[in-house]
């Protein structure tokens, strides 16, 4: 698990790639911080397992579900990377609950000055629309952000001058797409309706994710609720 507060940014230094699949080797100052073989690192918000360090790099599997999902195909020799290490017992939790595994890809729309911070616009896929709320939390390339606005197909952002300063989210340009995890929150409230609608008619066991079941006073009370 992580909490979307990126520690560095790396510099992708060798990509090895076979067919779908590839190795990256990325340097970095985390390496000099006693990383440990198959410890967890985020690398643009998507999990990562160390195979192998030195003093200066590691290099890590992604496979081709992983690549499918995210932007790491889009890797060249010098790219910039978020890193963050796995969350310990006892951290503070300053971001949100992030568990590395990305939903989708985000499209930029738009990078305009608010003040000293930068309100980015994205385009989204409608699929993730309940999972994302004004206020609420979205992960991009493994940075923690909270909603300002939302619709069912894009949301906006606003980007700190400390989070500009220690991210890539300075190659953020319209077009750009930046991999994004939902909520881990509204995951989990999600499938939890879709399994309840389910349960209160046995037809609709065939029903796909998108569908909306209905919430009762009973479901509520039985969550605590009222």
């Amino acid at each position: 698990m992580f909490t979307g507060l990126v520690q560095t940014a790396g510099e992708v230094a060798a990509i090895a790639r076979s067919g779908n699949e590839c190795r990256l080797t990325i340097k970095t100052e985390l390496a000099r911080e006693n990383l440990v073989h198959g410890e967890s690192i985020a690398v643009n918000g998507a999990c990562l397992s160390v195979e192998r360090f030195d003093k200066s790099t590691f290099t890590a599997y992604a496979s081709a579900e992983t690549m499918s999902r995210t932007n790491l195909g889009h890797l060249a020799t010098g790219s910039l990377v978020n890193l963050e290490r796995a969350l310990r017992l006892g951290d503070r939790l300053g971001g949100h609950i992030v568990s590395g595994h990305v939903d989708c890809q985000a499209r930029v729309l738009s990078v305009s000055p608010a003040g000293q911070s930068l309100c980015c616009l994205f385009a989204y896929p409608a699929e993730f629309a309940a999972e994302v709320i004004a206020k609420g939390s979205v992960c991009l390339d493994g940075i923690s952000l909270t909603i300002n606005t939302c619709t069912d197909r894009e949301f906006s952002v606003n980007i700190i001058p400390d989070t500009q300063q220690r991210t890539s989210m300075r190659l953020w340009k319209p077009g750009y797409l930046a991999n994004m995890e939902t909520d881990v929150l509204g995951k989990y409230v999600r499938r939890c309706l879709l399994v309840q609608g389910r349960d209160k008619n046995p037809d609709a066991h065939n029903a796909q994710e998108g569908d909306k079941p209905g919430i009762s006073m009973e479901f509520l009370a039985q969550r605590g609720f009222v």
